[in-house]
């Protein structure tokens, strides 16, 4: 919710608009979103697992299919349209619109390297430390890892990390790891206040730990990574204290999350050519007008994802002689 209506006022939202104290406070408030759908990415890897031993394992593939479904469509996302493709031909600038390396890029490369990691590390305390190497590893390796990927070819820079990279590998596969990390150790509590309030005294923690340090706002800082990973436990925190009823009333969406992320950023932004509301309406809205758009797109996306998840569960059968396929007709049925 956070992500499709952030990026719809920040589309949409007129600059006198934006210049209010309150909308500046929102987008001050706006830079834990994205590092949080990383979080929550990796918390539901660990999340999803039973208390199996053989869980990760019987799981495997069908995680690995997800991590390349992610791979996929975020590379599509990214598909600029045979115009573009003509009118720049092969070069380093088409190579970096093909292979710009976003959020959904991120999430599905973390998702293969962490549900290896799960499957192949056994026992609950040696998959903790794992996981606490690759969340602290990732942000504090990341300077290092740019420099080494120095010249390597665009697509490995763009995902290890480069100068105007998006979400690339190093520090934001951080976010995931912390995410998977956490649901791994709360595994030890039960659900609701006793988690909601783990999370509140760490989330707590990091924050005050990175306050006796000196901020790094650079795009490689672990303090960075760290800050934000704070705030997010701190969300998760809040979520986790909320009604069980609020939860189940949300929950719907929560399944449909992937469709809705992928729907609204061609409409935002526009695909392959095609303008989206950023071109189409531009920064012209006040704030009443561009919420309404943004819970629109919201709405439109969800019921779109609804359908799509509706119809590819419908069971279809095909007749011999049939010119449609539909589901099977009863006795006395005609067509």
């Amino acid at each position: 919710m956070a992500m499709v209506l952030g990026h719809t006022l920040d589309a949409v939202l007129s600059p006198a608009v934006r210049a209010n104290v309150w909308v500046q406070r929102y987008w001050d408030l706006r830079g834990i979103t994205a590092p949080l759908f990383l979080l929550v990415s990796g918390w539901a890897v660990v999340a999803a697992l039973d208390n199996r031993p053989e869980a990760a394992r019987s799981t495997y593939g069908r995680r690995v299919r997800r991590g390349l479904l992610l791979l996929f469509l975020g590379y599509l996302l990214c598909w600029p349209g045979w115009d573009t493709v003509q009118a720049l031909g092969w070069s380093q600038a088409l190579l970096a619109r093909l292979f710009a390396f976003d959020a959904l890029q991120c999430i599905g490369l973390s998702l293969l390297l962490g549900a290896t990691v799960l499957a192949l590390v056994p026992g609950n305390g040696l998959r903790a430390l794992a996981l606490a190497a690759l969340a602290a590893g990732i942000p504090l390796a990341s300077a290092a890892a740019w420099q080494a990927g120095a010249h390597l070819p665009l697509p490995l820079r763009q995902a290890i990390g480069v100068e105007g990279a998006h979400f690339p590998l190093f520090p934001w596969a951080g976010f995931f790891f912390a995410g998977a990390l956490v649901a791994h150790l709360l595994r030890l509590l039960k659900p609701g206040w006793p988690q909601g309030l783990a999370l509140a005294v760490l989330g707590t923690g990091i924050i005050g730990l990175t306050h006796l340090l000196q901020p790094d706002w650079s795009p490689t800082s672990a303090w960075l990574v760290a800050f934000r990973v704070g705030e997010g436990l701190l969300v998760l925190a809040a979520v986790s204290l909320a009604p069980v009823r609020l939860s189940r009333l949300l929950a719907p969406l929560g399944r449909l999350s992937l469709g809705v992320y992928v729907l609204h950023l061609p409409v935002v932004y526009g695909w392959a050519g095609t303008p989206g509301l950023a071109e189409r309406v531009g920064p012209n809205l006040g704030l009443g007008p561009a919420l309404l758009v943004g819970l629109g797109l919201l709405a439109a996306s969800y019921a779109l994802s609804w359908l799509g998840n509706w119809l590819r569960g419908r069971p279809f059968s095909w007749r011999p002689g049939a010119t449609t396929l539909g589901p099977p007709l009863g006795n006395g049925q005609r067509v």
